[in-house]
């Protein structure tokens, strides 16, 4: 049973979420354009969000008034296919969302450690709250970059950190990394989770039980009672 929060929604084939989870956005975007004359995106990278990326890309929405950030980022160039950058330009930042702005984690420093200020510092001027932020889900039980086992995880979902953005080392997974903090997360109006496969249903519902939140740093998102989740899952 999924305890910790039941909006769990199962659609019967990718194509079918993507159409859902696309066409929920762009109404979620429409409206925060319409009240504030602006909205703001947070997204996630890994291969599972290209093809919602795509359709996005090809909606009819304001872009120009809407800003898009990163949840997280590898820090390798921007040109390099790990690139959560590299992704989203080229999946999202086109067609229509060209007109988009959009302000990315990395800059000339070597480290993700050294970059940390600079980095919080660019991100500032993305409007916050964001309107939506898209997660995904590792099969360790990881979101945005906070990997369990890391040393820098309990510094980056501290509650009453001000830091907006925290490098992070997995132990598990190539690269440096900078993530958002879980403050930062959490200041948001909507959460989405897009997972698929098997696999990650039986993670999802392992990571929805009891257990400490650090074994699998999604539960901190999903244990919490700020922001709407909803998790989008297809086979």
């Amino acid at each position: 049973m999924i305890k910790y929060y039941p909006n769990f929604l199962v659609f019967d084939t990718p194509s079918t979420l993507v159409e859902k989870l696309s066409a929920r956005i762009r109404k979620l975007l429409s409206e925060s354009v319409h009240k504030k004359g602006y909205a703001s995106l947070a997204v996630s990278g890994g291969t599972t969000p290209a093809p919602l990326f795509e359709a996005l890309s090809h909606l009819d929405l304001e872009w120009d008034k809407v800003v898009v950030t990163l949840v997280d980022e590898r820090w390798v160039e921007i040109t390099a296919s790990d690139s959560n950058e590299y992704l989203v330009r080229r999946y999202l930042l086109k067609d229509k969302a060209t007109k988009a702005t959009f302000i990315g984690m990395k800059t000339l420093s070597e480290t993700a450690k050294a970059a940390e200020i600079a980095c919080s510092q660019k991100l500032r001027v993305v409007p916050m709250p964001f309107d939506v932020l898209i997660l995904g889900m590792g099969s360790d039980g990881h979101t945005a970059s906070l990997f369990p086992g890391a040393k820098q995880l309990p510094a980056a979902v501290e509650a009453n950190t001000d830091r907006i953005c925290i490098s992070i080392k997995p132990r598990s997974a190539p690269h440096e990394r900078m993530t958002l903090s879980l403050p930062a997360i959490l200041n948001s109006s909507r959460i989405f989770i897009f997972i698929r496969g098997e696999e990650k249903r039986n993670v999802y519902v392992k990571a929805a039980s009891k257990g400490p939140p650090d074994e699998m740093p999604v539960r901190y998102i999903l244990r919490q009672t700020k922001v709407p989740i909803s998790v989008y899952w297809a086979p």
